[in-house]
C-alpha cells in the first residue's frame, strides 16, 4: 500500500484480502506481562513499525514527536521502521511467534489475524486504556463501531489512523438535467435509475471488472434491511446467504444490472476507468469511498467540478431494520499497541495520539482520520468537510459485504461481483456461490 489514492491500494484496504498462513499464536506470549493493567516504567524507546508503501502515520508520528508528543517522546523516543507490505500478514506472523512485535504498529491486514492477536493477548485493550487515561472520547464513535465490528470482540484494538466512508457520489447536474432527486430509499433510487436512462444519461458508473464496487450494494442492501448484524449472524451460522432475505440484496442489484443501468460495458471497468467516467460525467450516480476526495478534489482530473458533486448515503429499504444514519466504512490502516511493550512511555504516546493525531494527520498530510479534529485547515476543500460532518455526526457504521468471508469467500465474491452489474447472473446464482465459496 502506498498514501496516494491508487486503486491498487485502495483496493486491498477496502477489502482487506491478503492470504495469510496461519500460526499458533496462543503459545507465544508477550515478551513482558503486559495485561492492559497497570503499565511498568518506561524503557526509553517507543518502536512503530509500518509498511515502506505507507509514509502517512510514521510521518505524522515524528511531526507529533517534534509537538504535542515531546513530553512523551522525551520519555520514551520515538524510533521507526518499515517493512515491504506486500506479505505484511506474514511478517507479523513471524515477528509475532518470536515475540519481537514493536510497541505500535499497523495492524493485521486481514481481521482474522487481528483475532487472533487479541485472543493470544498480544495487542492492548485500547478501550481500557483510553477510559483509564481519559482520551475515550477523541475517537469518533462511527469509527469505534466500525473497529469493533471489525474484529468482533466488542472492544477496541486499533486505532482509525485512517477512516473512509461510503455512499453515492452524484453529479448535480446530470440529476438536474433528468429532473431527479437525491434518492432516500431503495425505490425513490430504482425511480431515479429509471428517469436518468430514459435521460440518456447512464445511472451508474462502477468498476465490474474488480467486483467489489458492485458487491458493496449488496452488502448495504442487507444492512439495511435486516440489520447491522445481518452479516454476523452469516459468519456465525445462524443464517445463509441464500437464505431468501438474503438473496433479496444480490437480485435487487442484479436486476439494476437486467436494466442496464452500469451501462453496457460493466464487466470490463476497472476502477481507474470508472473514476475517470464519473470525472468527466459519463454517469450520474458513483459508490465509491472518501479515499476518491484525492481525485475529487484534483481539478486535472475532475472535469466536470467538485461544486457539482454531492454525497448521499446509502438509501433506506423500506419496511427494513436497519437505518440509513449507520454509514458504511471501513477503517483503512488502523494501528495496534502490543502488550509486549507496553509501558508508561507507550501509554504516553497513545494519549498525545489520541488528542493530537487527527489534527496532524488532516493539515500536514490531507487524510481523514476516526480521530476529532479540533482545528481544521482554513482552505480544507468543501467535500473533504462534508466527509468530516458526516463522520462526526454518524451515530454507528456497518462493515462492507466480503469483511467477515474466508478469504475464498471473498475470491469469489469480487470475481463474479461484475456478474451483477451486466445481467448476466441472478441474486440467487450470486449468493450461491458465494456461499459455497465461505464453506469451501
Amino acid at each position: 500500500m502506498n498514501t496516494a489514492p491508487q486503486a491498487r491500494r485502495r483496493a486491498w484496504v477496502a477489502l482487506g484480502v491478503i492470504g495469510a498462513a496461519t500460526i499458533a499464536l496462543t503459545a507465544c506470549g508477550p515478551a513482558d506481562s503486559g495485561d492492559g493493567g497497570d503499565s511498568a516504567a518506561s524503557d526509553g524507546e517507543f518502536t512503530y513499525l509500518g509498511q515502506t508503501q505507507n509514509t502517512t502515520i510514521v510521518g505524522t508520528l515524528e511531526a507529533l514527536s517534534a509537538d504535542q508528543c515531546a513530553d512523551a517522546n522525551e520519555a520514551a523516543a520515538l524510533s521507526t521502521d518499515a517493512i515491504d507490505g506486500t506479505t505484511w500478514d506474514q511478517q507479523l506472523q513471524v515477528l509475532a511467534g518470536n515475540n519481537a512485535l514493536s510497541d505500535m504498529s499497523m495492524a493485521g491486514g486481514t481481521p482474522s489475524l487481528m483475532q487472533e492477536f487479541i485472543d493470544a493477548d498480544l495487542v492492548v485493550n485500547l478501550t481500557e486504556e483510553l477510559e483509564a487515561l481519559g482520551v475515550s472520547d477523541r475517537i469518533l464513535p462511527a469509527a469505534e463501531s466500525t473497529l469493533t465490528a471489525l474484529y468482533g470482540d466488542g472492544d477496541l484494538y486499533a486505532l482509525p489512523t485512517e477512516f473512509n466512508i461510503e455512499g453515492f457520489w452524484y453529479n448535480t447536474q446530470l440529476l438536474d438535467e433528468a429532473g431527479v432527486d437525491v434518492p432516500t430509499t431503495w425505490d425513490e433510487l430504482a425511480d431515479a435509475a429509471a428517469a436518468l436512462k430514459a435521460a440518456d444519461i447512464q445511472p451508474f458508473v462502477a468498476a465490474g471488472k474488480d467486483g467489489w464496487p458492485v458487491t458493496r450494494l449488496v452488502g448495504d442492501y442487507i444492512f439495511r434491511s435486516l440489520g447491522a448484524d445481518a452479516l454476523q449472524k452469516v459468519a456465525d451460522g445462524e443464517a445463509s446467504l441464500t437464505d431468501p432475505e438474503y438473496v433479496e440484496a444480490a437480485e435487487a442489484v442484479a436486476e439494476f444490472g437486467r436494466q442496464g443501468y452500469f451501462g453496457d460495458a460493466a464487466g470490463s471497468i476497472d476502477y481507474n476507468t470508472a473514476m475517470n467516467q464519473f470525472l468527466t460525467g459519463g454517469g450520474a450516480f458513483f459508490y465509491m469511498g472518501s479515499w476518491a476526495l484525492a481525485n475529487f478534489n484534483d481539478p486535472e482530473q475532475n472535469q466536470i467540478g467538485a461544486e457539482n458533486i454531492g454525497f448521499a448515503p446509502f438509501p433506506a429499504v423500506e419496511g427494513g431494520a436497519g437505518s440509513i444514519d449507520e454509514v458504511p466504512a471501513n477503517a483503512g490502516i488502523p494501528v495496534m499497541f502490543t502488550t509486549g511493550g507496553w509501558d508508561d512511555g507507550s501509554a504516553a504516546w497513545l494519549e498525545c495520539v489520541a488528542q493530537g493525531y487527527g489534527d496532524v494527520a488532516l493539515n500536514e498530510f490531507g487524510q481523514v482520520t476516526g480521530f476529532v479534529v479540533d482545528n481544521p485547515p482554513a482552505d480544507q476543500p468543501a467535500l473533504t468537510t462534508l466527509v468530516q460532518d458526516t463522520i462526526a455526526n454518524a451515530p454507528g457504521s456497518v462493515l462492507w459485504f466480503e469483511a467477515k468471508f474466508s478469504p475464498e469467500g471473498t475470491s469469489v465474491s469480487q470475481t463474479n461481483g461484475g456478474g451483477l452489474a451486466t445481467g448476466n447472473l441472478s441474486g440467487q446464482e450470486f449468493m450461491e456461490l458465494v456461499q459455497a465459496g465461505n464453506e469451501g
